[in-house]
């Protein structure tokens, strides 16, 4: 028997700023590019349309009887304890027979530090810049305990490839913030400063990032992760082992 493949929807956060969707949209195109043939679906939970509940009853309607849940989101706060589970379960209550399968959350990953330092080169540095350089990784910030200790543990971690020193920072909620983190650095001796944002898509958060960079003085600003190519293949990773036969994810059905 031929086993039909899981439709993929993306849930992004959502956000008033228009460039928020249109690069959620674009890293939902690079990952049809890399996945011919499978259905990929983006959903959003507040600012922007369509919501989970009108996409689910679209694929519903197409005859869709199974879906894996991607969480646009890099760690397990409180959107992907509360708001993911709560729109998938509120959907599939109106819809017998169809099964939800969630996928985990994107972070942490090597492919998302190896999408960091893509958009470090970017930002004009090089290998030999690595024993000179001290990174601010900067997120969106969260009240989640566990949020905030898997920033400080990836922190750890990529200091280990070459740079001088990496620290981590937040746009809110947590301390401290990217300004703080740049002036840190800059008081131990660092000779340039570079500001890696860890957060998917451009909005409010991230500007405050850039303005916190700009405000202790960074040299270097990275740009957000965006449709990297290494954030699509995490995508399709997490797909994979959602979607497996014997993934001990957990399934809403009506």
């Amino acid at each position: 028997m031929i086993r039909v493949s899981p439709a993929l929807l993306v849930i992004a956060h959502g956000s008033r700023d228009p460039r928020h969707a249109a690069t959620v949209h674009a890293l939902t195109r690079r990952v049809r590019a890399l996945r011919p043939g499978l259905r990929v679906e983006t959903a959003y939970l507040d600012f922007n349309a369509p919501r989970v509940d009108r996409v689910l009853a679209a694929l519903y309607a197409d005859g869709v009887r199974e879906v894996v849940a991607q969480p646009l989101l890099l760690t397990r706060a409180f959107h992907a304890k509360a708001d993911v589970p709560a729109a998938l379960s509120e959907a599939t209550v109106r819809l017998p027979g169809l099964a939800v399968r969630v996928a985990e959350v994107l972070g942490p990953s090597p492919l998302l530090v190896s999408a960091l330092e893509r958009r470090l080169s970017e930002a004009g540095l090089g290998p030999a810049d690595r024993a000179t350089t001290g990174v601010v990784l900067a997120s969106a910030g969260s009240t989640d305990p566990e949020a905030i200790a898997v920033i400080a543990e990836i922190a750890r971690e990529w200091r280990h490839t070459g740079w001088c020193a990496v620290r981590p920072a937040f746009a809110s909620a947590a301390l401290p913030r990217t300004e703080e983190a740049v002036r840190a650095l800059r008081a131990e001796g660092v000779r340039r400063i570079a500001v890696a944002p860890y957060v998917i898509a451009p909005g409010r958060l991230p500007d405050r990032i850039a303005d916190g960079a700009a405000a202790g003085g960074a040299d270097v600003v990275a740009d957000v992760l965006g449709a990297a190519p290494e954030l699509a293949r995490l995508l399709l990773r997490r797909f994979d082992a959602a979607a497996a036969p014997r993934a001990h994810t957990p399934a809403l059905t009506a």
